[in-house]
């Protein structure tokens, strides 16, 4: 399906470019985002009009996630969960977890913007954490894992 991109997508393309994708992926995800458009005629037309304002938005956006970035950057969030004498949590720190403390701590952030390379946290300790803000401001924190008596 060919669509015009109103916004940023990784891996698919900037904003104003007009893509090919998986039709699936535009009609469950781009569209109802409100990411992108089918490319008819008048979608494209509509679009030229309108696309100085989209940028102007767009830049907001990236500068209001980079001020957001430069204050959480090296950040160290400590949560307390119950773990066993060995160090080993019992359950896990999930990545709602973490957005739900970096929220206390006044960081608009949601679940999905919380980047876990290994998987949920499963033992105390300190573990590097990436928090994407927007797709070009990606900033690394630290998740101090604090061990509570069972």
């Amino acid at each position: 399906m060919q669509i015009i991109l109103l916004d940023k997508v990784v891996n698919v393309g900037n904003l104003g470019d007009v893509v090919k994708v998986k039709d699936g992926y535009a009609r469950n995800f781009l569209i109802p985002q409100r990411m992108a458009r089918r490319a008819t005629t008048s979608a494209i037309a509509e679009f030229e009009v309108k696309r100085a304002e989209l940028e102007k938005a767009a830049a907001a956006k990236l500068a209001a996630s980079q001020a957001q970035g430069e204050k959480l950057s090296g950040m160290t969030i400590s949560i307390a969960q119950k773990a066993g004498v060995d160090g080993r949590l019992f359950g896990s720190v999930t990545n709602f977890d973490i957005a739900e403390a970096l929220t206390k701590q006044g960081f608009a952030v949601e679940k999905a913007q919380v980047r876990m390379p290994n998987g949920p946290l499963k033992t105390t300790g300190d573990h590097a954490v990436a928090v994407a803000l927007h797709t070009d401001v990606v900033v690394d924190i630290t998740i101090a894992v604090v061990g509570e008596a069972a």
